[in-house]
Formats: C-alpha cells, structure tokens, sequence
C-alpha cells in the first residue's frame, strides 16, 4: 500500500511524515521545500502477529508495510505545471490514496491575518487535481471516439462516459463524487484520475487546538466533507507525533496516558487506510516464518495464496484455516484441530481477516 502526503504548502506534511516514519525530513518553512518526494516504509502494528512470534519462535518476522511519500505542497496553477506541478502530480498519480494534511491551526508568523479554513484549503488542491484530471479524460475522450467510429459498441460507451464525467468535472467536482457503476470504474481504471483516488483527512492542529479539538471548526467543516465522500478525518498534532517517535516505548505510554490519548497518530492512520480501500490480512505461521499478508477485501483463497507464489494459486487445492482468536484461545494448531475449528476450504472460500492459513497446492 502506498499513501500519498497532500495539501498545501506549510501545513505540516512534511512533519507529519517524519513522525509516522521516523525519518528526518526537511521541514523548511516555505513552498516547495519538498521537491524530491520522501519516502518512507513502516512496518504495520499487528498483536497477532507478534503472539505467533512468540509461540512458533521463527527465523523470520515479516509484518505488512505501508509505504509513505511525502510529496510536495500543491499550489494553485499546478495543473498548468506552476510551482513544479507536473512533477507532483505524477508522484501523486503513483499513489493508492492520498492523506490530505489541513492546516487546522493559525500562525500569525507564516500566514498572517489569514485563518485556518479547511473547506477552502480542500477546494483549492482538488481544484488543481480536477483541472489535471480534465486534461486526461479530453484525451480519452478524442481516443475513443475515434475507435467508435468502426462501430465498436465499448468504444462509444467510452465516449459517451467520458463525456459526463468531463461534464462533472468541469463544474470543478472531483472524480471520486461521480457516480460510477463498478464496470464503468473499471473502464477508467488505468487513467491515473487524480481526484478519483481516495482520501484520509488529516487535520492538523497545534498542541492547544488539539486538546479542544471537539469544538474545532475546521474539523467541523472536514467531517462534512468526508462524510459526503465516505471518507474519514483524523485529528492529529504533527509536532506531539513527531516528539513521540523519538521516546522510548515505555516513556511513550506514560505520554500518551498523561494525554488521554489510546493510539497514536500512526495507528489511527493505519486503520483508518485499511478501512478507506478495504483491506485485511491473513497471516502464515510456522518456524522458518511468520508473516502477514494484505489483501483487498472479498479475496477468494486462490488469489490469497497467489500472494504468496502464483504456482500456489496456479495449483490451488485448498486451505486450511483457522480464525487467530480460536488458535490463541486454545494455544496451538493442535489442540484446535481437536476442536474442530482447523477448517479445509475450497476455491470458492472469501478470506477474512485475521485467518492463520496454510495452503495445499500441487506442483
């Protein structure tokens, strides 16, 4: 999974970058200061995989990752390449989903008399988005026209589908408002739409709005929004995250106990992705390795196991699957055989998540 860090100049992308990744990334405050796009890979917090750790003592411990790229404050005319636009976009077209940092706080000394506003700060980067994304949909659109005139039925659907979203999108609508059916989403698929891509709103507050972060109006203002995009918002302080990932595991929980707090920032985050493009994990155990696997929702255990090797999905016979609460109930593959709860499934069986699996194939 790779999450794309968005927003506008100098609300804290970069900061909260180095806070869920533990990396030293320039926090220069003016535009642009981002240019080269950081990169950070984190390992996914996972409780049930590390008790499988314990009971099978592997060589081998591999926890899902997410990747993070920080990429650089969008300004208004990046569609048009201002600013290095161009250069963003493309790294945002590389993307599963965007985290959107909006700034939630105000800064005499950066901004001046101008307030927070997150209505307006989302309207300005989908704005841009949108315009990239008109551009895209124009060229398609000339395509399949073209290939509609031998009488290609597919094509003139193209066509004709390419017209209402360039009609959509001309009122300045992101992508992700228009109403696709689930094969006319897949007609669109390989065209990289900006503002198709799902979002996760990180509203950034100082360290005092955070601690009143109910009455924020800003945070108000990006629940409608998500609301509307069945989305998510995350209140989150980039500066107290990036002073948490320096301390200590135990000098951390003392923290965020003293704060109220029950999880951090980036497993808040982690979850709310998850959730955001439908994803779990399974989870594989035994001596040389343990490990967790992500997967989109509804993954039938063949293709599950093409995660692994495509020769275990090539020769698929079946699986053997217990859920990880029943195994860590009754403490080992064994005494839930006995049990009953070790289940063989099939082809056709839809993977959940937290199945411990081993799957049979045939060479």
């Amino acid at each position: 999974m790779k999450l794309g860090i968005v927003g506008l100049p100098n609300v804290g992308k970069s900061t909260l970058f180095n806070a869920l990744t533990g990396t030293k990334a320039e926090t220069t405050a003016y535009a642009f200061s981002t240019i080269t796009p950081n990169i950070g890979v984190v390992k996914v917090p996972d409780t049930r995989l590390d008790w499988l750790a314990e009971h099978y003592n592997p060589q081998k411990y591999t926890p899902a990752t997410i990747e993070f790229v920080d990429i650089a404050g969008l300004a208004k005319g990046a569609s048009r390449g201002e600013g290095m636009g161009n250069k963003f976009l493309s790294h945002i077209r590389q993307t599963d989903a965007l985290v959107h940092v909006v700034r939630c706080f105000d800064n005499y000394a950066l901004y001046g008399d101008e307030s927070a506003d997150a209505k307006r700060d989302v309207e300005i980067l989908d704005l841009e988005l949108v315009l990239a994304d008109l551009e895209v949909v124009q060229r398609r659109l000339e395509k399949a026209k073209k290939n509609a005139k031998g009488g290609d039925k597919t094509y003139a659907h193209e066509a004709e589908l390419c017209e209402e979203l360039m009609a959509h999108l001309g009122e300045g609508h992101p992508a992700r408002y228009f109403k696709f059916s689930s094969e006319d989403k897949n007609i669109l698929s390989d065209g990289g739409l900006l503002s198709l891509k799902p979002v996760i709103y990180a509203a950034n507050l100082d360290e005092d709005g955070y601690a009143n972060k109910d009455d924020n109006k800003c945070i108000a203002a990006l629940r409608k929004i998500a609301e509307a995009e069945h989305s998510s918002v995350l209140p989150i302080c980039a500066r107290l995250e990036e002073d948490l990932c320096g301390m200590e595991v135990e000098e951390k929980q003392i923290f965020l106990d003293e704060l109220g707090i029950t999880e951090t920032g980036l497993d808040q985050l982690i979850r709310c992705s998850y959730s955001l493009l439908g994803l779990i994990s399974f989870l594989t155990a035994g001596r040389d390795e343990v490990r967790a696997w992500t997967i989109t929702e509804g993954t039938k255990a063949p293709k599950a196991a093409g995660k692994i090797h495509t020769d275990f999905e090539k020769g698929f016979i079946r699986a053997e699957v217990v859920a990880f609460d029943d195994l860590k109930t009754y403490g080992n593959m064994n005494a839930a055989k006995e049990k009953g709860l070790v289940r063989r499934e099939g082809k056709d069986y839809v993977m959940k998540d937290g199945d411990v699996v081993q799957f049979l194939f045939s060479r």
